[in-house]
C-alpha cells in the first residue's frame, strides 16, 4: 500500500511537471528514482501511464485517466493529513486584518491583547480604514465591517452586540441653536459630517420613521474622515455630528455630548470577523475565530 501512495505521488508531480528532472527536484529526489517508481506503478497497473522521448514527456490515454481519477483523491489525503498536523500545531505567523475605524469594542485593545496572550507565537498586521473592497484580493486573512456590507459568500460571526446611530451636540451647541425635532430639521443646522476619502460625497445621515428608512443628505459645515475630528468639533460646540452611539457613550456620560433624534434611529446588526470559506482555515485563523467565539460566551 506504502509504496502504491509512493508511486502515485510520483505519477503526479511528472504529469504536472511534464518532466523527469524538475519532478525529482519538486519531490527531492533523483531522477532516477522518479523514473523507477513510474514503472514499478505501471508494471503494477499492467498499463504504460506516460508516453518518453528524449525531449518530452506526455501522458497516454490510460495515463489521462488514471490522472483524472486519483488527482482529487490525493488532494483529499494530503488536506487530511495536514488537518491532523494542524490540530497539533501551534497558532503562529503574521495575522492580517482590515478592521472600520468605528468597530469600537473590536478595537480597544482588550479582546485583541487577550488574544495575544492566548496565542504568543501570533503577530497582527490591522489596517483600519473604511473602504469596501475584496480583502481576500488585498491578502487580508480576515476583516471586520458592519453585518450589511459583508459579501454573502463569506462566514461571518459577531464581534459586538447589535449597534444604533444617532446625532449628537455639545450643550453648549443645543443652548445657542436648540434641538432639531425632526431630521429634516438638521437643513437648518451646522452639521458635522463624514466622508472615507475627499473623493467621495459626504455620508448622507440614515434614519427610520414608521418602520420606514430614509437618508439625509446634511451639508456640513465640516467635513472629515476621522471620528475622532468629528467628536472632538462637536464636544467644542461647532455642530451636530452623527455616529454610533457605542462611539459617544463616554463623552454622553460626561456630559459633553447629548444625543439627539433618538426615536428615528432603531438599532440595527452590529460588527462581524468576516473571513472566506475555505475547505482548510489556516491555523492562526481559526485561533482568532475561536477566541472570539469563546469571548462572546463570557
Amino acid at each position: 500500500m506504502a509504496d502504491d501512495l509512493e508511486g502515485i505521488s510520483v505519477f503526479l508531480a511528472v504529469a504536472e511537471a511534464r518532466n523527469f528532472r524538475v519532478a525529482g527536484e519538486r519531490l527531492g529526489v533523483t531522477r532516477s528514482a522518479v523514473s523507477q517508481a513510474l514503472q514499478r506503478l505501471e508494471d503494477r497497473l499492467g498499463a504504460p501511464l506516460v508516453q518518453r522521448t528524449t525531449r518530452s514527456v506526455s501522458l497516454t490515454e490510460a495515463g489521462e485517466v488514471f490522472l483524472a481519477a486519483v488527482r482529487p483523491s490525493m488532494h483529499q489525503v494530503r488536506d487530511a493529513m495536514q488537518a491532523v498536523r494542524d490540530m497539533q500545531a501551534r497558532p503562529s505567523g503574521l495575522l492580517r486584518i482590515s478592521v472600520s475605524s468605528i468597530a469600537e469594542r473590536f478595537l480597544s485593545g482588550t479582546l485583541l491583547a487577550g488574544f495575544l496572550q492566548a496565542c504568543p507565537d501570533i503577530k497582527l498586521d490591522i489596517t483600519i480604514t473604511d473602504d469596501e473592497f475584496d480583502i481576500v484580493e488585498a491578502g487580508f486573512d480576515a476583516g471586520v465591517r458592519l453585518g450589511e456590507v459583508i459579501e454573502q459568500d463569506m462566514i461571518a460571526i459577531p464581534v459586538s452586540s447589535p449597534q444604533r446611530q444617532c446625532a449628537a451636540a455639545s450643550p453648549g451647541y443645543i443652548e445657542r441653536h436648540g434641538s432639531p425635532r425632526h431630521p429634516r430639521d438638521l437643513q437648518n443646522h451646522a452639521c458635522i459630517g463624514w466622508r472615507p476619502r475627499p473623493d467621495t460625497a459626504p455620508y448622507r445621515w440614515e434614519f427610520t420613521e414608521n418602520d420606514r428608512d430614509f437618508d439625509v443628505a446634511v451639508d456640513p459645515v465640516v467635513t472629515t474622515n476621522d471620528m475622532g475630528m468629528m467628536i472632538r468639533m462637536a464636544c467644542a460646540g461647532a455642530g451636530i455630528t452623527f455616529g454610533m452611539v457605542e462611539t459617544f457613550e463616554p463623552y454622553i456620560e460626561r456630559g459633553e455630548l447629548v444625543p439627539l433624534l433618538e426615536k428615528f434611529c432603531p438599532p440595527f446588526p452590529g460588527f462581524y470577523l468576516y473571513y472566506p470559506r475555505r475547505q482548510r482555515q489556516p491555523v492562526k485563523l481559526r485561533a482568532l475565530v475561536d477566541y472570539v467565539r469563546q469571548s462572546d460566551r463570557r
